[in-house]
C-alpha cells in the first residue's frame, strides 16, 4: 500500500526518547516483531490510528513576544512537572532498610499510590513493622490503596518488581562515603543473595553509600544485567545543584534546569554548560565565581547535612530522588534522568558505574543519553571513573 511504513524497534526507541508513551500505527503500517517487543519492554503503547489531535493554538507575533519577555521576568512562575496519565502501578515494591531514607520512600510511594504492596525490611526488630503499621493507619486519611508490610526477613523481597536498597551504615561527621566501603559491602552481598533467589527478575535501585561502589558490588553479587541494577545519585546531586543555582540567582527552583554526572562523592561533576535559568545560560544571571560556588555547594551538600545532624545523613531529599527514578520506571515521567549505571563505552568510559543521563522504562535502563560536554567536564567525568575503579579494585 502506498505510503505505508515498516515500523522497527528504532522508531519505538525514538518515541521514548521524545518523552512520549504512545505510538500511532496508521492503516497499512507494518509493525515488526522487534518493534512490538521493544514497545512492551519500555512501556510504549501501540494504538491504531489515525488518532484525533487537538487543533493547534495560534498566536500573533505580538502575543508570542509578550509571552517570551514575561517568561524572563521575575513574575514568571515555572509550570509544575507533568505526570503522565498512563503511569502504571507496581504490583510490589520492596525496601531493604527502614531507616530515615527507606521509611520516607515508603511514605512517598504510598501517598503516590504507585504500588499494590510495599514491603519494608529492616534488621532491627519492630522498626519495619512499626513503620508499616503507621503508614497503613494513615491510609484512612490518604485513601491510598497501597498496603504496607514490615519484617526482619529478606524473604520479603519475593515477588517485588523493584527493590530499593538503603540498608547500611550512614556517615558520621568527618567520614567520606568511601570510608563505608568494607562495612556496607557485606550488607550488599547478603541482600544480593536474597534478591537472586527470591526476586530474580527485579530491578534493583541502590541507595547505600558509597553509592557507585555499592552498585558495582550489587552487579557482581547478583549477576544481573546492567539494565536492572541502578544507583540513585545523580537525581539527588542534580537537585542540590539546582537548589544552589536558584538561591544564587534569586529565582524559584522550578526556573532552573541542571544536572550532575560522575560519582556520588568528591569526584561529582556538576555540568554548568547544560544548565539553564529560565531557559538561558547561567552567565546571564550569575558571575563565574557564583557558578563555581554553586558547583562546590552541590558537591558538599551531603556533607553539610551530616555535619549538622551529627548522627546520620540526609533522608528526605534522597527519598524524593529515589521516587523520581521509580516514576521514570513506571512511566509517570519521561525523558532522561541522571542515574548511576555500568557504562559500556558511553562517554568513552567502559566497565565502571558512573552517574549519567539515561532513559528508564519498565525493564530498567533503556538507553544512556550521550551529551556533548566541555573539555573540563569531560575530564572530570573520566577522573571520577578512574577514582571508582581504584576503590573497587578494577585498577
Amino acid at each position: 500500500m502506498a505510503g505505508s511504513r515498516v515500523i522497527g524497534s528504532e522508531l519505538i526507541e525514538d518515541t521514548r526518547q521524545r518523552g512520549r508513551l504512545v505510538f500511532e500505527v496508521l492503516p497499512g503500517d507494518i509493525v515488526t516483531a522487534l518493534a512490538r517487543e521493544a514497545a512492551a519492554r519500555i512501556g510504549i503503547k501501540l494504538l491504531d490510528g489515525p488518532l484525533e489531535t487537538p487543533a493547534p493554538v495560534r498566536s500573533d507575533g505580538a502575543t508570542s513576544m509578550r509571552r517570551a519577555l514575561y517568561r524572563r521576568s521575575a513574575k514568571w512562575v515555572a509550570p509544575g512537572k507533568r505526570t503522565s496519565l498512563n503511569a502504571r502501578r507496581f504490583s510490589k515494591i520492596a525496601l531493604v532498610g527502614a531507616g530515615g531514607v527507606g521509611s520516607n520512600i515508603a511514605h512517598l510511594a504510598a501517598n503516590a499510590d504507585m504500588a499494590d504492596e510495599i514491603a519494608l525490611i529492616d534488621i532491627a526488630p519492630g522498626v519495619a513493622e512499626a513503620t508499616a503499621l503507621d503508614l497503613n493507619h494513615a491510609s484512612g486519611i490518604t485513601r491510598t490503596r497501597a498496603r504496607v508490610s514490615g519484617s526482619t526477613s529478606l524473604n520479603m523481597v519475593s515477588g517485588a518488581e523493584v527493590i530499593v536498597v538503603t540498608a547500611g551504615r550512614a556517615r558520621s561527621p568527618g567520614m567520606t562515603r568511601a570510608d563505608l566501603i568494607e562495612t556496607n559491602k557485606r550488607v550488599i552481598h547478603s541482600t544480593a543473595e536474597a534478591i537472586k533467589s527470591q526476586a530474580p527478575g527485579a530491578i534493583v535501585i541502590v541507595v547505600t553509600n558509597p553509592l557507585d561502589e555499592m552498585t558495582v558490588e550489587m552487579l557482581r553479587a547478583t549477576g544481573f544485567p546492567r539494565e536492572r541494577v541502578l544507583g540513585m545519585a545523580g537525581t539527588l546531586d542534580s537537585s542540590r545543584f539546582r537548589n544552589a543555582l536558584a538561591q544564587a540567582a534569586g529565582v524559584d527552583p522550578g526556573d532552573v534546569t541542571a544536572f550532575t554526572l560522575g560519582s556520588h562523592g568528591d569526584e561529582m561533576a556538576p555540568i554548568p554548560s547544560h544548565a539553564r535559568i529560565k531557559g538561558r545560560p547561567l552567565d546571564v544571571f550569575l558571575t563565574q565565581a557564583q557558578i563555581e560556588a554553586c558547583v562546590r555547594d552541590a558537591i558538599t551538600g551531603g556533607g553539610q547535612v551530616v555535619a549538622l545532624r551529627k548522627t546520620g545523613s540526609a533522608t528526605i531529599a534522597p527519598a524524593h530522588s529515589t521516587v523520581e527514578l521509580l516514576d521514570h520506571i513506571r512511566g509517570a515521567r519521561t525523558g532522561p534522568v541522571p542515574v548511576s549505571v555500568m557504562l559500556e563505552g558511553e562517554f568513552g568510559v567502559n566497565g565502571v558505574v558512573l552517574g549519567v543521563p539515561a532513559h528508564l522504562g519498565q525493564s530498567g535502563l533503556v538507553k544512556v543519553e550521550q551529551l556533548s560536554l566541555a573539555d573540563t567536564e569531560h575530564a572530570a567525568l573520566h577522573a571520577a571513573a578512574d577514582a571508582i575503579r581504584i576503590r573497587v579494585g578494577l585498577k
